[in-house]
């Protein structure tokens, strides 16, 4: 029999509970006063489908994370003709809802799919672009909503958007200077472009860009997704447009905030970002380190998890070295670091790359001691170019905006098309660009 877990409102916590013990394939193992009894019970391995209603005190999507990751799917109950308790529901991660007020066979007959899901490992974690489109439901896969960005009848569906993670070890090889320029590239190429600051050590996107950062938008958005209430819109609210096609989520201002940035809110904004934009660039931190992991409390918020979700949902990861041969060396052993966590495909750029750090033909030098010493050949080298950088970082601008002839833009901007899928369009004679935003 299938063990199940009810955490209802009063209204229907009776109704609920008498449902579930009147059937012969279920067992009611406990009816949770509150969501602390509910974790202790899912912990305690007491249930294998836990039913949960919107009015839960305390729900959010830690919460369900929390409980998937005890082995413990979760199962809605909206209130009966409310399409926003419904809604908040799926936004927490509740993929199957029923009303409260459903027949004991719709609900019977949710909990055993719920249950067979989960023992087949279908069940997942956040919502992705076919959960916006399409909400499962106790007969099955219904559609419940029309594509955010529906397509033309005779029209090719868009390419789906990607995760680019801008990752690098420690020693500031440059990390957020070729995030946010590599952003703008793909924008100034007519790629759609979200950059979001999730750098919980030294979040810089703000300061470069010169933006206001008293109000993180990487942080509002989190909370947002915690709550169950980041959507769409809401999330076009909190990334303000720099330029044309360049949207940017700020980051924390104080690193002391890394609690904010839990693991599955970040999951969830990276799954509505991808409905924003084409291409999502993250700015990630350095470090790698989750040794959270050998404390007692396996669900105690982790420092490092921005970057390591960030990495898992990324499609590609652009790992930045410096030029000279400390950078060489903290790459190639951050690159051994890299292999150990979950991520998308690993290209690596070479950043300031000058004759003066490593002699004479530096491309072919470090070419051959990557190849030698790692195992992977740079995608791109950008050249060392200080006057070009501070210009723009004294401005607050991009290079393409104050320093367009740098000679770091060729490689960022043939990097920015191969990432993007697009091919760089003749150079104009106008030469001109669209004017920032805000």
């Amino acid at each position: 029999m299938t063990g199940v877990l009810t955490a209802v409102g009063p209204r229907w916590d009776s109704r609920v509970a008498t449902t579930v013990e009147s059937s012969r394939e279920l067992e009611l193992t406990r009816r949770c006063a509150d969501l602390a009894d509910l974790l202790a019970a899912a912990a305690a391995g007491l249930g294998v489908v836990a039913i949960v209603s919107e009015d839960l005190r305390g729900l959010d999507l830690t919460v369900v994370s929390t409980l998937k990751g005890c082995g413990v799917e979760v199962l809605g109950a909206s209130v009966p003709g409310d399409e926003g308790s419904e809604r908040r529901l799926r936004q927490l991660g509740v993929t199957v809802v029923v009303p409260a007020d459903a027949g004991s066979a719709e609900l019977i007959e949710a909990v055993v799919a719920v249950a067979t899901r989960a023992a087949a490992g279908l069940s997942g974690g956040g919502l992705t672009q076919g959960d916006e489109d399409f909400a499962v439901s106790a007969g099955g896969s219904a559609p419940v909503a029309p594509p955010a960005f529906p397509p033309a009848p005779d029209t090719e569906p868009p390419p789906p958007a990607q995760v680019i993670a801008v990752w690098g070890p420690t020693g500031a090889p440059g990390r957020t200077s070729l995030a946010v320029n590599l952003a703008a590239e793909l924008a100034l190429l007519g790629v759609a472009t979200l950059l979001v600051d999730a750098d919980t050590y030294g979040g810089s996107v703000a300061q470069v860009l010169s933006l206001l950062d008293e109000a993180p938008g990487v942080a509002a958005a989190a909370r947002a997704a915690e709550q169950g209430t980041l959507d769409l819109p809401v999330l076009a609210r909190l990334s303000p447009e720099v330029m044309p096609g360049l949207r940017v989520l700020t980051g924390i201002p104080r690193a002391d905030r890394w609690p904010e940035l839990r693991e599955a809110a970040l999951e969830r904004v990276f799954d509505v970002a991808r409905l924003l934009a084409r291409v999502v660039v993250v700015d990630c931190g350095f470090s790698l380190e989750d040794d959270e992991e050998l404390s007692y409390d396996t669900q105690a918020p982790r420092r490092n998890a921005a970057t390591l979700t960030s990495l898992a949902a990324s499609d590609t990861v652009i790992a930045i070295g410096a030029c000279d041969p400390v950078g060489l060396q903290r790459l190639v052993r951050g690159l051994q670091e890299l292999g150990t966590v979950k991520s998308g495909q690993v290209r690596v750029v070479v950043n300031r790359v000058r004759a003066g750090a490593v002699g004479p033909r530096p491309q072919e030098h470090v070419t051959q001691a990557l190849q030698r010493f790692a195992g992977v050949v740079p995608a791109a080298f950008v050249p060392d170019d200080p006057a070009a950088f501070d210009a723009a970082l004294l401005q607050g601008r991009v290079l393409a905006e104050c320093a367009a002839a740098s000679s770091a833009r060729p490689p960022l901007r043939a990097l920015a098309a191969s990432l993007g899928g697009v091919s760089i369009p003749p150079p104009s004679r106008r030469g001109s660009l669209g004017r920032r935003k805000g």
